[in-house]
């Protein structure tokens, strides 16, 4: 645990350094590179759970093909270990106006034995300017699951924003040694309102959330005696570097 934990900062410590310290992604010549946190934040749940959380993504890459570097996770902060822990490789390419194309790896940890996947997936703005990300994902062991993440910004005035945002997973078979069963696996629900300082750059939000298991997942999860559900209370932050 003690290994993951130390490459994850060592990792983000590589992405700040490459992202430079202007406030937006910096260009040279035709090579575009940033890094951008959409959540890092400090989660209270319903039963006094005290949880770091991030979800981020650092890029280098030009106008025809990006090198993206994805990472997600949650850690207790009682009991010093992580709840989630997913990094992603993918190589991006446009195939419209709006979206882009993406092909890659997964890692998976540390619940249960580590997870490798390979990914192709689509990205981008659909109409009405919902933040589409669709992803498949075909792991080590042959298993094929999806999933998708629907996100929309609503502006309230121009520094305002109040962001909705859903996942839904979906596996396709079984995989118990990671507790997944197949089906709809979980579901999670955010609504976040934020205020840019610094002109989307830096943006403090409040918030709140909601995560389950479903299906024949939940039922495996909750026979092993685990909670199946949450809902918290978050305080934190987006940036762009």
């Amino acid at each position: 645990m003690k290994k993951h934990l130390i490459a994850f900062f060592l990792a983000a410590g590589v992405s700040t350094f490459l992202a430079g310290p202007s406030a937006n992604a910096q260009a040279v010549g035709l090579v575009y590179y940033g890094l951008q946190m959409e959540e890092f934040e400090y989660r209270l749940g319903d039963e006094s759970e005290d949880i770091t959380a991030w979800d981020g993504d650092a890029f280098i890459g030009t106008d025809e093909f990006k090198l993206r570097w994805m990472s997600e996770g949650e850690y207790d902060t009682n009991a010093s270990k992580f709840e989630t822990l997913e990094n992603r490789l993918v190589g991006q390419v446009p195939i419209s106006d709006f979206f882009d194309a993406k092909a890659g790896i997964r890692l998976d940890s540390p619940k249960g034995p580590d997870r490798w996947y390979g990914i192709l997936g689509v990205a981008g703005l659909a109409p009405q300017w919902f933040e589409i990300d669709a992803d498949m994902f075909l792991s080590e062991k042959g298993d094929l699951s999806a999933r998708l993440d629907v996100e929309y910004e609503l502006l309230l005035t121009n520094r305002l924003i109040l962001t909705p945002s859903a996942e839904l997973n979906l596996a396709f078979s079984d995989d118990t040694e990671v507790e997944i069963k197949s089906g709809f696996t979980s579901f999670e629900f955010g609504l976040r309102l934020s205020y840019d300082v610094i002109d989307r750059a830096f943006s403090p939000y409040v918030g709140f959330g909601f995560e389950t298991k479903l299906g024949d997942t939940e039922d495996l999860i909750s026979a092993e005696g685990e909670d199946t559900a949450t809902w918290y209370g978050t305080i934190g932050a987006k940036f762009i570097f």
